[in-house]
């Protein structure tokens, strides 16, 4: 399967700012072809790549006023490498984090799944369920929102689908996190969030809102929650967003079976 994915971010940089960009593929892969381009009202500003957690490359851009664009792509053939963790790490993930409040879903979780046989049946129940319980609306949350509120309202984007299924999933004693990644086939396109769980050995995507194949998606970042997998962080000075335009083409569309279990390759 070959996946060509990119953006183009524009942000209007009013006073001097500390940026980092999660936009780049994660280092599970071997793009035949990438390319980052960042310029400040049009001449080239340096990002420099740092490490973290799962194979994500962060990108930190330092840069005065001005207009700042950024343009990345890059073409993959084939899969990528498959994603370990560690016990300690696995531990991390069941607990409680800032947008994924299991400790206060634990009784939806029980009264809703305790007592499904087997991970696959867990994971496409918790992953049916959010699904049929929300209304996927653009711009309805906020960027504060974590699960417990996504609940309550009964609506949200990619990000609260996803963190709902980490959520209830900690709850129920699945170590479970947060993926960002590019989706081919996604409409409206974006960048894309998706929760994953450790069953069987490996880590599986959930995607409650099932609007794009989970076979055919591209890691970006990983973490707890949002917190840990957002494509902009500004640590400090102000930056305005202007333009995100994201794209992710597959040259196979396969059909996903939620009752399938699917890692992100």
């Amino acid at each position: 399967m070959q996946r060509d994915v990119g953006c183009r971010i524009v942000l209007d940089i009013t006073e001097p700012a500390d940026l980092v960009f999660a936009i780049a593929v994660s280092r599970h892969y071997a793009p035949v072809a990438e390319s980052l381009v960042v310029t400040l009202d049009g001449a080239a500003v340096e990002a420099s790549e740092v490490p973290d957690a799962h194979g994500t490359r962060l990108h930190r851009v330092r840069a005065g006023a001005g207009r700042l664009e950024l343009d990345y792509s890059a073409t993959i053939e084939g899969n990528g490498g498959a994603d370990d963790s560690t016990e300690t790490e696995r531990l991390v993930y069941l607990r409680p984090s800032r947008y994924a409040e299991s400790d206060a879903l634990a009784p939806t979780a029980g009264a809703e799944f305790r007592g499904i046989a087997g991970p696959e049946d867990l994971l496409a129940s918790v992953s049916s369920w959010v699904g049929t319980r929300l209304a996927y609306v653009s711009g309805s949350s906020l960027p504060t929102d974590g699960a417990a509120r996504t609940l309550l309202a009964r609506r949200g984007v990619c990000r609260d689908y996803a963190h709902l299924c980490v959520a209830l999933l900690r709850s129920l004693g699945v170590p479970a996190r947060m993926a960002a990644v590019y989706a081919p086939g996604l409409d409206p396109m974006d960048f894309h969030a998706v929760a994953e769980a450790w069953v069987d050995g490996a880590w599986r995507a959930l995607d409650a809102t099932t609007l794009a194949p989970r076979s055919t998606l591209v890691r970006i970042a990983t973490g707890r929650d949002a917190a840990d997998t957002a494509f902009l962080d500004v640590v400090s000075g102000r930056a305005d967003l202007v333009e995100v335009t994201v794209t992710a083409v597959a040259d196979v569309l396969p059909d996903d079976d939620v009752t399938e279990l699917v890692s992100i390759r």
